[in-house]
């Protein structure tokens, strides 16, 4: 109903009566609501709702995911396998590797799962896509050394002499100033941690998983404990370097000196707070790891 209706629909005798405007006008809006109100009951009533209408049982089903569990593997054991290879010089700089349907038919695999590791090996540095070109194996010094996953993939084959001194020249000139700053700025939550993680290398030794893992998080924890981002981002790297190492110590020697007595001399200075102590020890630590290598073998 319009508003000139409801005015035309309001008692014209009640209109007429000579009272007050505001009571007029309070009147007159009160009648204008519930007519409203009326009529917006009345709609909801005779206008039918909508029916839920059924899906077709001819309507496409939505495809499952293709990056699922096995395929995550397929692709990431490819990507391993030919870094390896570029690694042991079996693809040398320069060296074009196989298209996708070439590729996936020898591997077996489809050619999602080779693109996808072409892309792991690409951000590693380790080859270049080009349009129309191909891919090929990049120089060597583009490749990501620093990588956790290269690094693991040098050890798993028989690194060079130079390319294991070059670890060890790392891990002197960031552990031991990065222990210098931790014994200077550690928390009690991140001195915790890291007498967890030594109770942790007690209980299962540097010969198991458990004991290897433990020792990483140690390393971590320190340069996490410098407070200084530009340090933490080298967590991962200088944790896979300690991996490797101890890995390759083990493969080399039969009997395997005890590395614990050093990590609770470092873990001792920190937790003092004596940077100089914590800089010494750390030194001392990564010297004795280096000798195992080089001399005792």
């Amino acid at each position: 109903m319009t508003r000139s209706g409801l005015l035309n629909a309001y008692p014209t005798s009640q209109l007429r009566e000579q009272r007050p405007s505001h009571l007029l006008h309070a009147e007159l809006t009160g009648f204008v609501r519930s007519n409203i109100r009326a009529a917006y009951r009345i709609s909801s009533m005779t206008t039918p709702k909508p029916r839920k209408t059924k899906k077709s049982s001819h309507s496409p089903r939505p495809r499952k995911a293709f990056s699922g569990k096995s395929q995550r593997r397929k692709h990431g054991i490819i990507a391993e396998d030919l870094g390896i290879a570029i690694l042991k010089g079996q693809h040398a700089p320069g060296a074009m590797l196989p298209n996708e349907h070439e590729a996936s038919d020898r591997l077996g695999t489809s050619r999602g799962a080779y693109r996808e590791a072409m892309r792991i090996l690409s951000a590693k540095g380790m080859v270049e896509s080009r349009p129309r070109a191909g891919t090929r194996v990049t120089e060597r010094r583009s490749w990501h050394f620093l990588d956790p996953d290269v690094l693991r993939w040098i050890f798993q084959s028989e690194p060079s002499r130079h390319f294991v001194r070059a670890i060890f020249e790392l891990r002197r000139i960031v552990e031991p100033h990065a222990a210098e700053l931790a014994a200077r700025r550690r928390t009690s939550t991140q001195l915790a941690r890291m007498g967890h993680a030594l109770e942790e290398m007690a209980k299962h030794g540097f010969s198991t998983p458990e004991g290897r893992a433990a020792d990483q998080i140690f390393h971590g924890e320190i340069l996490a404990a410098t407070d200084n981002e530009a340090l933490m981002a080298l967590s991962a790297t200088i944790g896979a370097a300690v991996d490797v190492t101890t890995i390759f110590k083990q493969k080399r020697q039969r009997v395997l000196r005890d590395a614990l007595p050093e990590h609770r001399e470092l873990y001792a200075a920190i937790a003092e707070g004596d940077p100089e102590r914590a800089l010494k020890a750390a030194r001392d630590l990564i010297e004795l790891a280096h000798d195992d290598i080089f001399i005792s073998a």
